[in-house]
């Protein structure tokens, strides 16, 4: 029997290899030109790429293996049932609770690696990348600037120089427009100068916009009062090392801190955080009675119906965590009823696919 389950278990985990290799390569090529594009505009640089992918890993690991998982198990066990391998199998005695309980380790061992995804790896990731995102932005970094464009380095700040000297160290012709903070409220400030050079308060870590020569103007929309300062050296502070503002973005939150917190947005995305390593046991009991074919139809025969199955799956999760932020739906009700649902109807094929001849 040991020999049977490591055959299975690597027949199936082969299979889903393969398949997480292909739907990664999709996902993380879409990602790579979003944040390449970025960079190729200046928003981003190029050295930041690499980290950006690692950290976003998990959060496509926890989608993709599910599907994988499923898939697999469509695709491995059809082909077995193609080659009479199960029929072989039953008639030596393995039974279907028996085929059901060799292919449930897996699913487990798969539902541990996407809980550990969901619970944790990617919320830490997509904290990461926030906290880096937010730092290039405010950071009016000479790496990021184009010379003749105007370029959002977000916190209401944009940005332009008309040229940079050789060694990128000193902008000329400097134009940048903020909102107002602290005591400026909502005015908008315009600063132009001749020049700029950036440095670092080595004591505090802060980064400063030095402008030499130039003009500030503080207006507050609506009003025809304008405050103008002439200057001739004017330093503009950039950002404090660490300094980023995530927000409350709950997808940010750690899973004790949405625990935590126990509001309508917070208990959808941890119920959505549960539901991803739940989803595996659950689909794996959907694709076992549906893996079953016939020479004549081919393994494919029911992959399209079964991803039919996955996408509703899924798309109902992805309606009730929005309901549930909304307060439409009951954090209590959540989305258990429809996990409830899908294991009802997987024990359902699975006792059908008995009596028409699965034992």
């Amino acid at each position: 029997m040991l020999i049977v389950f490591r055959y299975l278990t690597r027949e199936i985990l082969l299979t889903m290899s393969a398949v997480a290799g292909v739907l990664l390569l999709v996902i993380m090529g879409s990602r790579f030109i979003r944040y390449f594009t970025d960079a190729a505009q200046g928003e981003l640089p190029l050295s930041a790429l690499g980290s950006l992918m690692l950290f976003h890993m998990p959060s496509f690991m926890e989608l993709v293996l599910p599907l994988a998982f499923f898939i697999a198990i469509l695709l491995a066990y059809g082909q077995l049932y193609l080659n009479s391998e199960i029929t072989v199998l039953v008639a030596c005695g393995m039974s279907p609770n028996r085929l059901l309980q060799v292919t449930l380790l897996p699913a487990l061992l798969i539902a541990a690696v996407v809980g550990a995804c969901s619970l944790w790896l990617t919320p830490y990731g997509a904290l990461h990348n926030e906290r880096l995102i937010e730092q290039q932005k405010s950071q009016l970094d000479f790496s990021l600037l184009t010379p003749g464009r105007f370029q959002d380095f977000g916190s209401g700040r944009t940005a332009y120089t008309q040229s940079l000297n050789d060694d990128h160290s000193r902008m000329e012709d400097v134009f940048i427009s903020e909102q107002g903070k602290g005591s400026d409220g909502g005015q908008q400030v315009v600063t132009r100068a001749e020049s700029g050079y950036q440095t670092v308060d080595p004591k505090t870590g802060s980064r400063f916009l030095v402008l030499s020569n130039g003009t500030r103007y503080s207006v507050d929309p609506g009003s025809p009062v304008a405050e103008r300062l002439a200057f001739g050296s004017y330093a503009v502070r950039l950002s404090t090392d660490g300094e980023t503002d995530i927000g409350d973005d709950t997808e940010l939150m750690s899973t004790a801190k949405l625990i935590d917190q126990g509001d309508d947005e917070s208990m959808a995305q941890l119920q959505w955080r549960l539901s991803m390593p739940l989803m595996v046991p659950i689909l794996t009991l959907l694709a076992l009675p549906l893996s079953r074919v016939n020479p004549r139809q081919g393994r494919f025969a029911k992959l399209l119906p079964a991803l039919f199955l996955h996408v509703s799956y899924l798309s109902l999760l992805l309606a009730a965590q929005d309901a549930i932020a909304r307060g439409s739906l009951p954090a209590g009700v959540g989305m258990w009823p429809i996990h409830g649902v899908y294991l009802l109807l997987g024990l359902i094929l699975l006792r059908r696919d008995q009596r028409q001849g699965g034992r």
